[in-house]
């Protein structure tokens, strides 16, 4: 069942009807390109205009989760991670509240000598050892981005004992009483290489968004660099710009 919508609540049936199918989608009742149920098949089971049941479908596909075949209907697309680019939040932060079920796997965390793009980033001598994890993020159990994280040697030793699989950001927040400000990003297009094919099961030459991230804290001191590559065709960033 779809579900319910309720005419006197405060919220509009578009929207009614868009979390109703954007649930279902979510919870895997609707597989990614299995066909919605037609406008008139819609409009019949919540009992609304083609008006509200289009606009239900507009903001779905503004949210990434369907597609439309010209002739044929609306399909589901294949999850997508959407995250606010103007919030500082970690993976699993921003993912969840969405209902998606996110995971990690922590390939290696170890001490090495910075290439000069991560010194510059962190503000130090190449000389200087840095704290490298790097983790594979899942969304729904699919791998869609790997994750190359840099720390002060200061911050990073403290990470050696404690559970990677999880966000770090609140770790840093809470347990190291670090409290983050904000970040610098860098975003740009590039093509799957070599690791991208192996830990995210991309096709060669496949589309890959990267994304560099220096992060500070609330006295603008350095806190970490990262540099994440997410399958081109699972993530998108979102933001709004005012004039």
């Amino acid at each position: 069942m779809l579900g319910l919508i309720q005419n006197n609540s405060t919220q509009p049936l578009y929207q009614q009807i868009k979390h109703a199918l954007a649930g279902r989608i979510i919870d895997g009742d609707y597989q990614p390109h299995e066909r919605l149920p037609s406008e008139s098949e819609l409009m019949k089971v919540f009992g609304v205009s083609r008006i509200t049941v289009r606009q239900a479908l507009r903001d779905l596909h503004r949210e990434g989760l369907v597609f439309s075949v010209q002739g044929k209907g609306t399909f589901v697309s294949k999850p997508k991670a959407v995250q606010d680019v103007q919030r500082l939040q970690g993976f699993g932060e921003s993912m969840m509240p969405q209902g998606y079920e996110t995971s990690t796997r922590v390939i290696d965390l170890k001490e090495v000598r910075p290439p000069q793009d991560v010194a510059e980033a962190l503000g130090i001598r190449r000389s200087e050892g840095v704290m490298e994890l790097r983790r594979v993020r899942h969304l729904n159990s699919e791998p869609i981005s790997i994750d190359h994280s840099f720390y002060p040697l200061a911050i990073g030793n403290r990470l050696a004992g404690e559970d990677l699989s999880q966000d770090v950001f609140p770790m840093l927040e809470d347990r190291f009483d670090i409290q983050l400000s904000h970040a610098d990003l860098h975003i740009e297009a590039t093509i799957a290489g070599e690791e991208e094919i192996k830990l995210l099961r991309c096709e060669e030459g496949g589309p890959i968004l990267s994304i560099r991230r220096a992060v500070f804290d609330e006295e603008d001191n350095r806190v970490a660099f990262e540099i994440l590559s997410y399958r081109g065709e699972s993530f998108q960033y979102h933001l709004t710009v005012r004039r």
